[in-house]
């Protein structure tokens, strides 16, 4: 197994800032800093788009089944009319009923 050296040349960091770089160099990591930004972006942007239609599908699920489920309440309306019934037929007969 190889030994890590820290005074390998080898992905050595640096400080831009403190390092005497010439315009290449530094034109060079902006690149790289570029395109490893845009492979992040990427993936970022896909995980974003799973993430924002799973929560969709969620939320029309959600409110699709609490649709169906009211117009299913069909009882209550059917002991709503029985009770009126009920309270019709209870009242005495009068001359104005």
């Amino acid at each position: 197994m190889a030994e890590k050296d820290p005074n390998s040349e080898y992905a050595k960091r640096i400080d831009p800032t403190k390092e005497g770089l010439s315009k290449d160099q530094l034109k060079f990591i902006q690149q790289v800093e570029m395109e490893q930004w845009r492979k992040r972006t990427q993936r970022l942007k896909g995980r974003n788009v799973a993430t924002g239609l799973a929560i969709g599908a969620i939320t029309m699920g959600i409110y699709g089944y609490t649709f169906y489920s009211v117009r299913q309440e069909k009882i209550m309306d059917e002991i709503d009319e029985e009770a009126a019934r009920l309270t019709r037929s209870q009242v005495p007969k009068t001359g104005a009923n």
